[in-house]
């Protein structure tokens, strides 16, 4: 009789005696997912002891069952039983003994990209939190904004995909410890550090170039002309922000007295991010706005203060 179709138990037994069992690497045991790969192995049956990588479906094939065994969801202790049941009820083995180790997880892909020192994508097993994550991606670089975006694809109340996302506040997370912000994941998560947004200034002023816009502290044309050093001598009186407006990003010249509020005889004006703040000098000449955004694209702050020299 073939083997492979009935061992009787004592058979069974006596081959399994003695023997140890070559078990792969072992991860933390959760629940199995798509994509995985599980070391199975067989008591006494070599040849039915293989790495076998979980499909898309979330189903899995074992040698001569006919029928895939469906695999996600199960922690490996179950697909034990689920195995050892297949192989049972296709009468390969009268009593199996199985034991299943997960070698590597896939189904479980945690991403952290954007203003991180080292992007990353990793498997989430055992507990995970946000800050792991950062920690992972060493941390936030001096380009980060004030938000981590975090994502995850679900099922909405009708049963449509959607997309969960949570803003967390990196003062709360980093700064406060707040425990509620350290949000726990599981896998399928997408973490996104957005840059900080910048406002510009370009033209008389004594360092030129784009500030970050950090918290939701707001800035004003006071506080870019002190990070900026101050004005160079012979600035006009009159000062100009370019903003655009609207989703089709239409620009906008806004004049301001910039001597008058340097003087405190004019309110400080607000900048948002974006924002390009240019001081001209004295003698009347400007540069457009063209050549400020090429500067300001394809230029460093040296070269924004070219801006002021190439208008003479």
């Amino acid at each position: 009789m073939n083997r492979h179709f009935l061992w009787p138990a004592a058979l069974l037994t006596l081959a399994a005696w003695g023997q140890t069992l070559e078990v792969p690497g072992n991860l933390p045991a959760q629940k199995v997912g798509p994509d995985d790969l599980i070391g199975v192995s067989v008591y006494g049956a070599p040849e039915l002891s293989r790495t076998i990588r979980v499909g898309a479906d979330g189903r899995m094939s074992v040698p001569l069952v006919e029928r895939k065994i469906p695999a996600a969801g199960l922690m490996p202790a179950q697909l034990e039983i689920a195995i050892a049941a297949a192989l049972q009820a296709a009468q390969i083995l009268v009593d199996p003994k199985v034991a299943v180790t997960v070698v590597e997880y896939r189904s479980r892909p945690i991403s952290v990209a954007g203003a991180v020192r080292r992007p990353l994508t990793f498997q989430a097993f055992g507990g995970v939190t946000l800050l792991d994550a950062l920690t992972r991606a060493e941390g936030l670089n001096p380009e980060a904004g004030p938000e981590i975006l975090v994502s995850k694809a679900q099922k909405g109340p009708d049963g449509a995909p959607t997309t969960l996302v949570q803003r967390i506040a990196v003062k709360g997370l980093l700064d406060a410890a707040d425990p509620d912000l350290n949000l726990r994941l599981t896998g399928g998560e997408e973490i996104r550090v957005p840059e900080a947004g910048r406002i510009y200034i370009v033209g008389n002023v004594r360092r030129p170039g784009a500030f970050p816009v950090r918290d939701s502290v707001e800035s004003s044309v006071l506080k870019i002309l002190a990070l900026s050093e101050g004005l160079l001598p012979f600035s006009s009186d009159r000062a100009y922000i370019y903003r655009r407006e609207g989703a089709l990003g239409g620009k906008n010249e806004i004049p301001i007295e910039l001597k008058k509020i340097i003087d405190r005889k004019a309110p400080d004006v607000t900048l948002l991010a974006n924002d390009i703040l240019y001081v001209p000098d004295n003698k009347g000449r400007r540069a457009t706005i063209g050549l400020l955004e090429k500067l300001l694209i394809f230029g460093s702050a040296a070269g924004a203060a070219g801006v002021y020299a190439g208008t003479r």
